[in-house]
């Protein structure tokens, strides 16, 4: 017996001893794998990767091989939240009910109704109580819509009229940014004698009501000359900041890009570079140095030839820019450079990078005035953006906050959005190239022909509702056929809001010096963006009209 036990123990010894080496050798083995994953798994990045940028704005070989430039975002539009008023200033709380019962519990029960009907023909627009029912009015009308304030109503052309001013903010847009509309009330009496409005009037139609712009002096302004006279909006501070003294030059700090590749690139590109720029003037606590000029490509000008000379200030919020980063404009900044060292022996300290690959990091402890970038490489090595890949995307990040669209034209999509008392659905129709290129886009001139469109639409968008159509379509006649179904709207059903007669003209002239400024393909994109944005119901071409993918066949 005890033979037979110690014949079988080793035998079992071994099995155990097996067992526990290939269990062993397989847990090895998974946490080799595991550590080889780990080590070579890159995440995406949320906004694309740098490779896959890189090769975006780098190939050559089609334009409609692009980032799709219909559509524009900028930092109003990325934003998750609405964004906060930036430190001193004040916002405004908008008018809700319960303010309207306080402003009604103020007055007293003797003003609160009206003593006899006796001549319901006579209006007296200063009645507070007739400012309540215009308030309460407009809040169940205009419910997309966020009132900040009113100013006191004012007569009208007839004696039952009142003309009202008021600012507001649209609750679609993530901006604190106000604007103002003025309009036209026919005002009448419930049987009780209060107030109540009969007519509401049109986007603009309470003239009266209207605030007085401030007129700059035009006395050099020819007689004979076209053009309305300048007119400044006191909301718009885009004046460029200066320096100061010497001393406050020589103990700032700055990062100075020169130009690069990017010059004469498409717009997402520019922003893509320009705000990788300001990441690392931010990264690196410098005040950069900017070159308020923009080469506008080819794929936006009229002439379809790439136009220099176009001001920054003309496509986005100047203002925003300099309550949001530290800046300084390239030709004060050189100026106030080149005088300091010729007034001065000891000269100002810089440092040269000529190669992009040199890291912020590298950069930070740098004690220099001026870091000075230079891209003399040939493209693609003279990207801006460049000096943001690899290992340098995880410190330097991108303030999309920072970049807003010009308030000007803002003005323009608030003009357009409130001339359809904000009660519009839209449609966005891509068309241009991509519909011409089959091999990538083989259903897309088909899916957005114009009796398709009809039939399409009449399944998703309320027949006679007011239809804004965004799009890169050029024959304006293209969507004659949807007139029949829609209250259409295109933009340039609204091109008297940049003509030589409009404050969006007169402001940008100012700006340009006088010289009169375009209207160009990239402000259209802006503006249809942000129509397109504010649309109750909106449907897309990738989404809603074909099934193509956006960025090609088999990329969806």
């Amino acid at each position: 017996m005890k033979e037979l036990n110690s014949t079988t123990d080793p035998i079992g010894q071994n099995l155990i001893k097996v067992i526990s080496n290939v269990c062993f050798s397989v847990f090895v083995f998974s946490v080799l794998i595991i550590t080889v994953i780990a080590i070579t798994y890159q995440p995406p990045d949320p906004w694309e990767s740098s490779r896959a940028l890189t090769r975006f704005f780098t190939q050559v070989e089609n334009a409609t091989f692009k980032v799709d430039n219909s559509v524009l975002k900028t930092g109003e539009d990325v934003a998750s939240s609405p964004i906060e008023a930036p430190a001193g200033a004040f916002p405004l709380v908008p008018i809700t009910e319960a303010t309207i019962e306080k402003s009604e519990e103020k007055l007293s029960n003797e003003t609160l109704k009206k003593s006899g009907c006796e001549d319901v023909t006579l209006v007296n627009c200063s009645d507070p109580r007739v400012l309540i029912t215009i308030e309460r009015f407009n809040l169940k009308t205009f419910k997309s819509i966020a009132f900040l304030d009113y100013r006191t109503p004012v007569n009208g052309s007839k004696p039952n009229e009142c003309d009202v001013a008021w600012r507001f903010r649209n609750k679609k847009e993530r901006s604190w940014r106000k604007y103002r509309d003025f309009r036209r009330f026919k005002i009448g009496f419930t049987d009780d004698c209060s107030y109540k409005v009969v007519h509401a009037g049109r986007w603009h139609s309470g003239v009266n009501a209207r605030r007085l712009r401030i007129r700059v002096n035009s006395t050099r302004t020819s007689p004979k000359a076209r053009f309305a006279p300048p007119v400044r909006d006191e909301e718009i501070n885009d004046t460029i900041p200066v320096l100061g003294s010497d001393s406050a030059f020589k103990n700032g700090k700055y990062l100075y890009y020169s130009r690069g590749g990017d010059y004469c690139k498409g717009m997402n590109q520019y922003m893509w570079s320009f705000l990788c720029a300001l990441g690392e003037a931010q990264y690196l606590n410098r005040t950069f140095v900017m070159d308020l000029s923009v080469c506008l490509a080819s794929s936006h000008t009229r002439s379809h030839k790439d136009e220099e000379g176009k001001d920054f200030r003309f496509y986005f919020d100047f203002e925003h820019l300099k309550e949001t980063a530290s800046i300084v404009e390239e030709g004060d900044f050189l100026k106030d450079w080149r005088k300091w060292n010729k007034a001065y022996k000891k000269k100002i300290s810089v440092r040269k990078v000529k190669d992009y690959k040199v890291s912020p990091v590298q950069l930070l402890k740098d004690k220099s005035t001026i870091i000075w970038r230079q891209f003399d490489a040939p493209e693609p090595e003279n990207y801006w953006y460049r000096v943001c890949e690899g290992p340098s995307a995880k410190y330097v990040q991108r303030p999309w906050q920072a970049l807003w669209k010009s308030k000007r034209l803002m003005n323009i999509v608030t003009e357009i959005s409130g001339s359809m008392d904000w009660d519009f659905d839209a449609v966005h129709v891509v068309r241009g190239e991509k519909a011409l290129y089959k091999k990538l886009w083989p259903h897309l001139d088909a899916d957005t022909s114009p009796d398709s469109l009809v039939t399409k639409l009449q399944g998703i968008v309320t027949p006679w509702r007011n239809l804004y159509v965004a799009t890169n379509e050029p024959f304006y006649n293209y969507f004659d056929k949807l007139r029949s179904h829609y209250k259409v709207h295109l933009l340039d059903d609204y091109n008297y809001l940049w003509s030589n007669t409009s404050e969006w003209y007169n402001e940008t002239t100012q700006l340009n010096g006088g010289h009169p400024v375009e209207f160009d393909g990239y402000m259209r994109v802006e503006v249809d963006t942000e129509v397109l944005y504010r649309a109750k119901s909106r449907v897309e071409t990738f989404y809603n009209l074909t099934k193509d993918c956006k960025d090609g066949i088999n990329t969806c």
